[in-house]
């Protein structure tokens, strides 16, 4: 009866992870497919080379770039807000703060990660523009800035959450050989605890600059519809995540090659995230495989 038990728990196991791959094989084929559909009509060269994306309007330009560099822009200001705000709060916690408050403080934080995205794009809309226009008067009323600012305090927890467990890992001898050798708590954190989880904070910010590309409802509500090839972050900018969403809910006709459009972008997005994952994957597996 038990070998019975642990057959169908084993059987169980292997069929969640072979759905799990099989959902994931079905999402790239149906990227693919219609993708190649797609560069059967357009000429791959000017997908990549043409600075006009212009898929919806009488003079078609199929140029990704300015999609592109639309989600490049908001995913840089978001890293750089939620970079030095993540690390801090992870160091604290892991060096500084006592048992009891990194205790509460860090759920607490974590609950930022379960706020709904499109709330997080009214309040980029509603609150964090009109602040920001305040000290740039030339600010537009949609722009990469706050909605990259917003991005930023949303994956906030992405980082620290991850960085804070890798530095909470970080063997105590280390720690003690340190303050044995005079060195303060300071130095202790930065040039002892924090290089013995580089790669655990590399790989908790590059999964949040993934998590920041493939954001869809705060770029879509708050940094507008507009594609142009710019780093100009003051300007209405579109990324392809919000094109994609734009073309889905539209009267845009099925099958048509304008259609076929947010499958060539979302193969382009799945490419660069799969990309970023796989850097991710390669780092901790080379650190795990140098302190075995």
């Amino acid at each position: 009866m038990r070998r019975i038990k642990e057959l169908i728990i084993e059987k169980s196991l292997l069929s969640s992870a072979l759905i799990t791959i099989a959902v994931t094989v079905g999402i790239i084929l149906v990227l693919a497919i219609e993708a190649v559909s797609f560069f059967k009509e357009v000429s791959i060269f000017d997908f990549f080379t043409d600075t006009q994306w212009t898929p919806l309007f009488t003079d078609k330009h199929y140029g990704i770039l300015p999609l592109l560099s639309g989600t490049l822009l908001t995913s840089f200001i978001a890293i750089s807000v939620a970079l030095p705000i993540g690390l801090s709060i992870s160091i604290y916690l892991s060096e500084y703060a006592p048992k009891s408050f990194r205790k509460t403080i860090k759920p607490l934080l974590e609950l930022l990660a379960a706020v709904p995205t499109v709330v997080y794009g009214f309040f980029a809309l509603i609150v964090v523009t009109p602040f920001l226009q305040q000290f740039m008067p030339n600010l537009s009323g949609f722009n990469s800035l706050s909605a990259g600012i917003v991005m930023g305090i949303m994956i906030i927890p992405f980082i620290s959450s991850l960085s804070e467990d890798a530095l909470y890992a970080v063997p105590k001898d280390l720690r003690e050989a340190s303050y044995g050798m005079g060195a303060t708590k300071f130095q202790t954190a930065f040039k002892v605890v924090v290089p013995a989880a580089s790669s655990g904070i590399i790989v908790s910010i590059i999964l949040a600059i993934s998590r920041a590309i493939g954001e869809t409802m705060i770029v879509a509500i708050a940094a507008g519809q507009q594609p142009r090839l710019t780093l100009d972050p003051t300007v209405p900018v579109e990324t392809i995540t919000a094109f994609i969403i734009q073309v889905s809910l539209g009267d845009v006709q099925h099958g048509s090659i304008e259609y076929k459009t947010i499958f060539a972008a979302g193969i382009t997005l799945f490419a660069f995230t799969f990309l970023l994952n796989t850097i991710s994957y390669q780092i901790r597996k080379k650190y795990q495989e140098k302190y075995e």
